[in-house]
């Protein structure tokens, strides 16, 4: 078929009940992007009334553009809640980011008249989205808004638990850390849970459970099984194959180095224990990185990253938690926590760090039901129209108390100091002090979380007066510094007093005894104590807790890499 056999400037008119275009999620492909399409090797076919084009859980592998007909989006096809969402017509394209991604749908496309489409192998998609800038910015920009609107629309697959479930909380947080569309179905809030689990033979001690499409049936399934089902890459990393660079972290830092590396000609593999993006991808707004004045979530920076590193060949493997790193035969071996392993030449430490915990009484007890350590749209859907509560003075605490005050009448910001400007960007604390609904309550501690099965209440303290008094809140958001995720390099590399990794001057100076493998000659900027192997971002001792910092540092640990690959006798990638 010839490129004349497919003319975008022949297409009908769009259907008068079609969905608007929503912040470019739903652009209609010009005449001259159809006609490229086909000179590229797309074919067109006709489809019938009623036909699926796109199954929920079944892996997108084709690129559909329509040509004539409408078809609707529907959520949850079969189930009670089955719903249209969406109506397309000629000129729109059908898919989201996990069609570049090669993952399942999360939603049903049927055709509601008979008609055309345009269709496209993904892999020439992503050929086409490298190499035709244009179109490839269009489609990215798409998918991603795609994605955002799917979050927070409860599409995709089912969990079914109980609110106050470790188990339960598990499986939303890896959801939601993954920005992967699912619908929440809470045992003890839902009315109809239990006649949803009898319609599957199942009972609430079962749970949780997460179900998808109507075939497919998960009892509490591991992180790894879960992202097996949705076609998150489980088995990126080959056992047997040393690569030039292994990243070990996928926030900021070390998509970076993926990227950066990958850019350079190194082969380059990316493993996380959660999810790629790291702290940055729970952010709800990043307004002070370069080159996005208006500001960009950090799901939807992480996910650019994502497809940036898929474009240059890195191997993305979620998840996968690191447990030991060794040296063997002139390489670097990661074991991880199934007992797989992964060897590199070249290794480079992107843990990153956590929020350190809340000890004060009532907390803990509460954690992932209404006390939290991110602020994302999975927490602001549990806390309704309620008053909350932040805890912390940094930026991270500052981007919450915002971003929650969308949805919340009150959102009350606890500082233990009494300069809200003291650890806080400038045009944080510029929005914070206008915007209304945010009370900020300097010298304030945390001294105790009241409530049987949920947060009803905090006992509060001036920490200069000593006066205590009880405050209403329904959740509480913990951002108060952060710990290194480096206990499994306690035994292998020098850490400072707090467990941060030591690098360069400070990893030669170190007294620490755990074994190295040279310091002849002197390590590098960002390299450890062991030749080769480099530590980038928040896990780095000294480093600055910021994105663009840590995004810099990754880059820097592959130009470093560059260097000590050459005095190996490496020569260029």
């Amino acid at each position: 078929m010839s490129a004349d056999d497919v003319r975008g400037d022949e297409m009908p008119a769009p259907p008068l009940d079609e969905t608007p275009d929503l912040n470019g999620a739903y652009p209609r492909l010009s005449p001259g992007q159809i006609d490229m399409l086909a000179r590229s090797g797309a074919r067109r076919r006709t489809f019938e009334e009623g036909e699926r084009l796109f199954v929920e859980g079944e892996t997108c592998e084709r690129f559909l553009v329509i040509l004539r007909g409408s078809v609707v989006v529907v959520k949850g096809p079969g189930s009670p809640d089955e719903q249209e969402i969406r109506v397309h017509g000629p000129g729109r394209f059908l898919g989201e980011l996990g069609l570049l991604e090669g993952r399942a749908a999360f939603y049903t496309v049927i055709a509601r008249e008979p008609g055309d489409v345009l269709t496209l192998p993904v892999d020439r998609l992503r050929e086409l989205v490298v190499r035709e800038p244009d179109f490839g910015d269009l489609v990215l920009q798409a998918c991603l808004v795609r994605r955002e609107l799917h979050v927070g629309e409860g599409v995709g697959f089912q969990i079914i638990g109980s609110g106050y479930s470790g188990d339960s909380r598990r499986l939303r947080e890896f959801a939601a850390r993954n920005q992967l569309p699912y619908r929440w179905t809470d045992l003890e809030r839902d009315h109809g849970a239990d006649a949803l689990l009898s319609r599957f033979g199942l009972t609430p001690e079962k749970t949780p459970v997460v179900l998808w499409g109507g075939r497919h049936i998960l009892r509490n399934p591991g992180n790894a099984e879960l992202a097996a089902l949705i076609g998150v890459p489980a088995t990126g990393v080959p056992p047997d194959h040393v690569r030039d660079l292994l990243v070990v972290g996928a926030g900021p830092a070390g998509l970076a180095a993926a990227v950066y590396g990958a850019s350079e000609g190194l082969t380059t593999a990316l493993v996380d224990s959660v999810a790629t993006g790291g702290q940055a991808a729970t952010s709800a707004r990043i307004e002070n990185y370069l080159g996005f004045p208006t500001g960009i979530s950090g799901g939807g920076l992480v996910e650019r990253a994502v497809v940036q590193a898929r474009k240059f060949g890195v191997a993305i493997t979620v998840p996968a938690k690191a447990i030991a790193l060794r040296e063997s035969d002139g390489h670097y071996v990661v074991t991880f926590a199934d007992g797989t392993e992964a060897a590199g030449h070249h290794i480079v430490v992107a843990t990153g760090a956590h929020y350190r915990r809340l000890t004060a009484p009532g907390v803990e007890r509460l954690a992932g039901g209404s006390v939290h350590y991110t602020a994302t749209l999975e927490e602001v859907r549990q806390c309704g129209d309620n008053p909350v509560a932040v805890v912390g003075g940094g930026n991270s605490a500052g981007e919450a108390a915002l971003f929650l005050a969308r949805f919340t009448p009150n959102v009350q910001l606890l500082l233990r100091g009494g300069e809200l400007g003291a650890s806080m960007s400038r045009y944080l604390v510029d929005q914070i002090e206008r915007h209304p609904r945010v009370e900020v309550r300097p010298h304030t501690e945390v001294r105790e979380a009241h409530g049987r099965n949920s947060l009803e209440a905090l006992t509060v303290e001036n920490n200069r007066t000593g006066e205590r008094s009880r405050t209403r809140v329904r959740a509480l958001f913990v951002f108060i510094g952060v710990s290194p995720h480096t206990g499994w390099l306690k035994d292998t590399l020098p850490l400072d007093e707090r467990g941060f990794v030591l690098c360069g001057p400070d990893a030669f100076a170190s007294t620490s005894p755990v074994p190295r493998r040279s310091l002849t000659p002197a390590p590098l900027m960002l390299e450890t104590a062991l030749t080769g192997v480099f530590a980038a971002g928040d896990v780095r001792g000294g480093s600055v807790k910021r994105v663009a910092s840590a995004v810099g540092e990754g880059a820097m640990a592959v130009r470093l890499i560059q260097e000590r690959r050459a005095r190996e006798g490496f020569g260029p990638p």
